[in-house]
């Protein structure tokens, strides 16, 4: 079987335990992120590529046989391709949000009550259980521009309840969305997410609401990035500084085939 060094994909599909491809680096290295036991953050304002990221994470989490997918898009057509494939999808409905949320809360306690009892602190890929993959696009209609102002709140409480305790329990958290605000992003909120990817952003204070505080000044300003640099971000991983890199693109063509093939990966396993 042709393995990621290879970069090609194995005919039984991937597994959320390997890699995921982003893209390339400025140096030519390719992209390739630990997603288990990690979130993910990307931001950056309209037309800057924040969507091929997205795309390139929801495309893997899709191969993954081991992988449940809960999709939260609030434009209701960013995610809207991979729809069929989705466990649970959510569009422009706060209440629905809420609700996806809360359910997810629930598992989470859940699983770890269930770790409690054999002694363990995380899952691991032999167990006989999918990881939850939730992908929230765009985060910022969930959180500040639909429904009460009570019920944003319980949103990003949820949200934040999830990003921080998620991960052993086997539940990403992949957000995403085009207003890099204070409001939008809490710093309570982004320090906890362990990739932040910033595409371009219209001020360095932008930038530093998706990296954190400092960062442009010491140089990695994703306001920098040119306007045609579209699917150019700055990406930072826990412990390490931001990198330069060009994400990978998916067209609507590529994104078809996937769906087509991720379905029949998903039935093969529904039928094993």
């Amino acid at each position: 079987m042709l393995t990621r060094k290879n970069e090609t994909i194995p005919v039984a599909g991937l597994s959320i335990y390997e890699p995921v491809h982003l893209g390339i680096y400025e140096d030519g290295f390719g992209v390739d992120i630990e997603l288990i036991y990690r979130n993910i953050l990307l931001a950056g304002e309209p037309g800057s590529g924040k969507s091929g990221g997205l795309n390139n994470i929801v495309a893997h989490g899709a191969l993954c046989p081991d992988v449940s997918l809960w999709l939260l898009d609030g434009k209701q057509v960013e995610l809207g391709l991979w729809r069929d494939l989705a466990d649970v999808f959510i569009g422009p409905d706060i209440d629905g949000a809420l609700l996806a949320l809360e359910r997810l809360q629930a598992e989470m306690n859940r699983r770890y009550a269930e770790l409690d009892r054999v002694r363990r602190r995380k899952i691991a890929q032999s167990d006989p259980i999918d990881v939850i993959m939730v992908v929230i696009d765009e985060l910022a209609l969930f959180s500040a521009t639909m429904g009460t102002r009570d019920q944003q709140d319980q949103f990003v409480r949820l949200l934040r309840d999830l990003v921080a305790r998620g991960r052993a329990a086997g539940v990403i958290v992949v957000a995403a969305t085009q207003r890099p605000s204070a409001d939008i992003i809490p710093t309570s909120l982004r320090d906890l997410f362990g990739y932040r990817l910033a595409y371009r952003c219209t001020t360095d204070s932008s930038s530093d609401i998706i990296l954190g505080r400092g960062w442009a000044a010491q140089g990695y300003d994703a306001s920098k990035i040119a306007p045609e640099e579209r699917g150019v971000g700055l990406l930072l991983a826990e412990g390490g500084f931001p990198r330069r890199m060009k994400t990978a693109y998916l067209t609507d063509a590529h994104i078809y085939s996937l769906v087509d093939y991720a379905r029949q990966l998903r039935t093969k396993k529904t039928v094993a």
